[in-house]
């Protein structure tokens, strides 16, 4: 489980290091920074898949990922005095995971200019990165790792490259796979697609679905996996809460899944052509948060989104059903949902706008997780 995620120079998060429950709540008001936690979370785990650096260009490059005030959070005009860098990091039970990244160092007529550099990186035990914890380091291209000692490796690693996924020393495979595993299985949720032409209202090929795909065009395959392994009765629950009465199942017609609701009044059942937005936003939402097969951690974005105010209380029952199997996120400035979530036990922290960057409401000094960025 994660316990601590760490964040300093990504857009307003100046310094933000964030506790974690089994069940977290970020709320706030608009503009005080949620979303870019949100958006944090999913650069992280782009480094499993060795995607960081293209999901850093296609947020506009390194520039407009940059915190955009003073550096201490002083008087305006208050001249950068360190380097320049987006550094993002988390701790787990088991093992933590800290990148920084900086300006390329390219001709800034280059077709990378928007290309980061990943200047530095540490795979570290416990739950802060400190010199006694760290079991593996990279600084710029050169990569070492604790034997007892610290051994130096022969690969060199590029600007773009990430001991994440790059690293071919055999010797650091143990610490590397745990974290890969870690960052791989983290499933983030954000706006749904249920217009009129949205795949999740198509039917589409069926094959067993672990888990929903981010833009849910496989919804009907993942619900028809719940239930293959034992799991429909949380999903019929979670149906009957929201739409008392109400049933939903699966169609299979020449290897085509269709998912289709039978509602109270109706003479006969509807496909998800038929369903309305909110309706079908909802399905998604317990296919996510119920499937098969756990994920280690799923993040939501303001899952309220298009639903309709009857819908809230049972939403916020389904995520503390969810949270009993896996990690959950949900930032949201909904207050009928982090009230419940809260009720139910949540870690809520409220995010506020502040000219020296997003803050934590409460969050003292003594509060806030040990954390220790180190040095380039």
């Amino acid at each position: 489980m994660l316990t601590t995620v760490a964040v300093a120079g990504y857009r307003s998060l100046r310094d933000v290091v964030l506790p974690l429950g089994s069940l977290t709540v970020v709320t706030g008001g608009n503009g005080s920074g949620k979303s870019n936690l949100y958006r944090a979370l999913r650069l992280l785990a782009a480094a499993a898949s060795g995607a960081l650096v293209p999901a850093v260009a296609r947020e506009g490059g390194l520039p407009s990922l940059l915190w955009a005030g003073p550096e201490t959070g002083g008087p305006e005009g208050t001249r950068r005095q360190g380097p320049v860098a987006v550094q993002l990091g988390f701790a787990t039970d088991a093992v933590g995971y800290l990148v920084d990244l900086g300006i390329p160092q390219v001709d800034p007529q280059s077709l990378f200019a928007r290309d980061p550099e990943l200047k530095r990186e540490q795979v570290f035990a416990g739950a802060v990165p400190r010199p006694a914890s760290l079991l593996l380091e990279r600084q710029r291209g050169v990569v070492r790792v604790r034997e007892g000692s610290w051994r130096m490796l022969d690969q060199q690693l590029a600007p773009w490259e990430s001991i994440v996924t790059d690293l071919a020393d055999a010797e650091a495979a143990p610490e590397l796979l745990s974290l890969r595993r870690t960052l791989s299985g983290w499933r983030f949720y954000d706006n749904f697609r249920v217009d009129a032409d949205s795949p999740a209202r198509q039917p589409q090929v069926g094959t067993r679905s672990p888990t929903l795909a981010h833009g849910g065009e496989n919804i009907a395959a993942v619900w028809a996996t719940i239930q293959d392994a034992g799991h429909g009765s949380a999903l019929a629950s979670a149906v009957a809460d929201a739409f008392p009465g109400s049933t939903a199942r699966v169609e299979s017609v020449d290897g085509r899944f269709r998912l289709v609701m039978r509602q109270p009044g109706l003479l006969r059942e509807l496909d998800a052509a038929e369903l309305s937005d909110g309706t079908l936003r909802y399905l998604l939402l317990c296919a996510a948060l119920l499937p098969a097969q756990p994920a280690p951690l799923i993040v939501l974005n303001e899952p309220e989104a298009s639903l309709h105010p009857d819908l809230l209380e049972p939403l916020a029952d389904l995520v503390v059903t969810a949270s009993a199997r896996s990690q959950v996120v949900v930032v949201t400035h909904a207050e009928r949902i982090s009230t419940a979530l809260e009720r139910a036990g949540a870690v809520t922290h409220r995010f506020e706008p502040h000219a020296a960057g997003t803050r934590i409401a409460g969050q003292g000094a003594l509060d806030r997780p040990p954390w220790h960025w180190g040095s380039r």
